[in-house]
């Protein structure tokens, strides 16, 4: 915790007092997900790619209705030793707001967890509901950024990650210090760097620099990327950072199982990073330590 008043107040982040008497909801970076939306017809060939490319295996793919109001969906959870993902293919319209939360955290309980999300900063987008194996609700960070939490009836077991994703976020200026803010206090977060000068080939702006905050949590990893919004395609559009032990081997996997390398292989200070387009859409951001 000492740390984490230190490097708040080397960035100029002020943490709430309340931040010592809050409760802990994070079960384990395991069980984040990304949220990832695509067209039925698109998922056999997305989640055959992304199980090919990091190593991973998918549950098989089931219709549910998994919003608080009428809807169906197929349903797919792909696990790989570098982070999961729950795909859904809607066959009905998607119900506002959901589609737009990028990531799904497992708490120890949604109802709690929703209320010491409140206390920190955020809003409830979509209140507490129950679904076919637990119960969820979506919250709103500063600068709109969407979570939701979600609880299960059944206890999961998932094995660690070989390496933990970081969930990228890009925020304008104005309201990158209150997602942090209010974010590390709720997940009981470490602000592990807050870089006002890195380099900005990271942001797909060689040349330039921006500001760089990472966070580390029970939830797993957070990166801030605060930038003036003058991005180059798809950066931005990721939602994940994926590290793997191998980065060219990952690439040759991608290509092989039909996913396209926007962005090749290069250097970021202290990694190898690159873009992939996954079939369906979904982009992510891939990296490993620099050789």
């Amino acid at each position: 915790m000492r740390l984490t008043f230190l490097l708040a107040s080397l960035s100029g982040l002020a943490v709430p007092s309340a931040f010592a008497a809050t409760q802990d909801f994070a079960v384990g970076p395991q069980y984040g997900t990304t949220h990832v939306y695509v067209a039925p017809g698109d998922m056999e060939a997305f989640v055959q790619s992304f199980a090919s490319t990091f190593g991973g295996k998918a549950t098989k793919a089931v219709s549910v209705t998994v919003t608080p109001t009428p809807s169906t969906t197929l349903s797919q959870l792909v696990q790989t030793p570098v982070g999961s993902i729950s795909v859904f293919g809607f066959s009905t319209p998607v119900p506002h707001p959901f589609g737009l939360e990028r990531t799904g955290y497992l708490v120890t309980g949604v109802d709690d967890a929703v209320k010491a999300a409140n206390a920190a900063g955020a809003a409830t987008l979509v209140a507490p509901f129950d679904d076919p194996i637990g119960r969820d609700a979506v919250v709103a960070w500063p600068g709109g950024i969407n979570m939701q939490l979600y609880w299960h009836t059944k206890k999961p077991s998932s094995a660690s990650l070989e390496h933990v994703p970081e969930n990228r976020i890009y925020l304008p200026a104005e309201s990158a210090d209150a997602f942090v803010k209010a974010f590390v206090t709720f997940a009981h977060g470490n602000v592990a760097s807050d870089d006002r000068a890195a380099p900005g080939i990271e942001a797909g702006q060689p040349g330039g620099t921006y500001r760089r905050i990472r966070i580390t949590s029970g939830y797993g990893k957070v990166t801030v990327l605060v930038t003036d919004g003058h991005l180059t395609w798809p950066y931005g559009t990721e939602m994940t950072g994926y590290e793997v032990g191998d980065l060219d081997a990952t690439l040759t996997r991608a290509r092989a199982s039909g996913a396209k390398v926007l962005v090749d292989a290069h250097a970021e200070g202290d990694r190898r990073a690159a873009m992939l387009q996954f079939p369906g859409g979904y982009v992510a951001e891939i990296h490993g330590a620099a050789r």
